[in-house]
């Protein structure tokens, strides 16, 4: 299992994670296309295909609330609260206030912050914390009209922790689609189903390549799933943990990827022992001649999750380019940050966190820039900006500018 840098630099197996996502998407593009005719039936039709339920109503009824509330243990009811609160109270901080401010004498700039007005996501099957994830941030922006989608379980109801976290969380309607279609419904709009102006969340194959492929209609958050983590290590790491972490990640499901990648052959070796055959295929061992590769390979890979478990982890963290989220040492496993820590777990894979950063408030709002001027501001700009505008050829816009000081009087 144990692999040298060198040797896995290029191999297919574990850079080319988005050569997965492009083998499902002739059978997700059929979906979508289906969804798109056909909306409610096409649903229908999915979901006793895939999850062999035969469903009446599509949207989660009041009495299926009532019910999901009054079977949801005490004790998971007071810890799904704790959680949320948690994850409430950090998002709150990532909110921007509206501000306008004196540039120049007679010069005032600012920007606005609006919430979307609908927006939909996607919460796989007994994902309850999820739920808590996609659903608190879109709260926490404003948007007033937020929609779940999450799988049904074979009696045809959603898994009630799961319902009991969306609507605690705040959301306004939950439907029982999962998969590609429940994402092509989002999209486009079915008769149950209202087309949303952005959707986000984590998922599986079919999900992430359904959300790439209808990102031409609707904005998404980013490409997110399947799960995987990516731990630092060196000789002062605990093995026993480094193991418990990469097991708890390939727990996700089989395209899940644990990656170890270590200057020590030691802890190498204790890892391996450790893990055994399990999850053979999803678990990689890296052995690398420095801290200073690790590093490297870290950035090149990025990963959704990075744990750095090495004896001055501020120094590795100050190099850290590129990361959906990281874990600082032996007593922050990702496992924390995937319930209760309060940063979300809804994070870029696949290498995207190259390019994307996590779920938060801000993927719930579009920016607005204000600006005022006075006559006098204006013509101190009125030079530059009729320079520049007859450079371009825009003489009309030149004109906009020059007809202020027009003698013609205005009634």
């Amino acid at each position: 299992m144990i692999k040298k840098l060198s040797e896995i630099e290029r191999e297919h197996g574990l850079f080319d994670r988005r050569h997965e996502l492009d083998s499902v998407m002739p059978v997700v593009s059929e979906i979508i296309t289906a969804v798109k005719r056909r909306g409610d039936d096409a649903l229908r039709e999915y979901t006793l295909k895939f999850d062999s339920v035969r469903l009446d109503e599509i949207e989660v009824s009041e009495e299926e609330k009532e019910s999901a509330r009054a079977s949801v243990d005490s004790d998971l009811k007071l810890y799904i609260e704790q959680a949320l609160n948690r994850i409430r109270d950090f998002h709150q901080r990532q909110k921007k206030a509206a501000w306008v401010e004196r540039f120049a004498e007679g010069v005032y700039i600012g920007e606005l912050y609006r919430p979307l007005e609908v927006v939909g996501a996607y919460v796989p099957s007994a994902y309850f914390s999820t739920a808590l994830m996609c659903v608190t941030p879109a709260k926490v922006a404003g948007v007033p009209h937020i929609i779940v989608c999450s799988p049904p379980c074979k009696n045809g109801n959603l898994e009630p922790l799961t319902l009991y976290a969306a609507e605690l969380a705040g959301a306004t309607r939950i439907f029982k689609v999962g998969g590609a279609q429940a994402i092509a419904a989002l999209a486009f709009g079915t008769e149950s189903i209202p087309k949303v102006e952005k959707i986000v969340g984590p998922g599986n194959l079919y999900v992430t390549a359904a959300k790439m492929l209808v990102r031409e209609y609707v904005e998404i958050d980013f490409p997110a799933g399947p799960s995987e983590v990516l731990i630092i290590a060196d000789a002062s790491a605990n093995p026993d943990f480094i193991a418990a972490d990469m097991l708890a990640q390939t727990e996700h499901g089989i395209n899940s990827r644990a990656v170890l990648i270590t200057d020590s052959r030691r802890i190498a070796e204790a890892v391996e022992r450790e893990i055994g055959s399990e999850g053979e295929a999803q678990n990689w061992i890296i052995l690398a001649s420095s801290i200073e590769e690790c590093i490297e390979f870290a950035n090149m890979y990025a990963p959704e999750h990075l744990s750095i478990m090495v004896s001055n982890p501020l120094e590795v963290l100050k190099r850290i380019k590129n990361a959906g989220s990281v874990f600082i040492g032996d007593y922050t496993p990702v496992a924390a940050g995937d319930y209760a820590t309060g940063a979300n777990h809804v994070l870029p894979t696949a290498g995207y966190a190259s390019i994307f950063s996590g779920l938060d408030v801000a993927h719930f709002m579009h920016r607005i820039t204000v600006q005022h001027m006075d006559k006098s501001a204006l013509a101190r700009l009125r030079e530059v900006v009729v320079g520049l505008s007859r450079a371009e050829g825009m003489e009309r816009h030149a004109h906009s500018i020059e007809v202020r000081w027009s003698k013609r009087e205005h009634f």
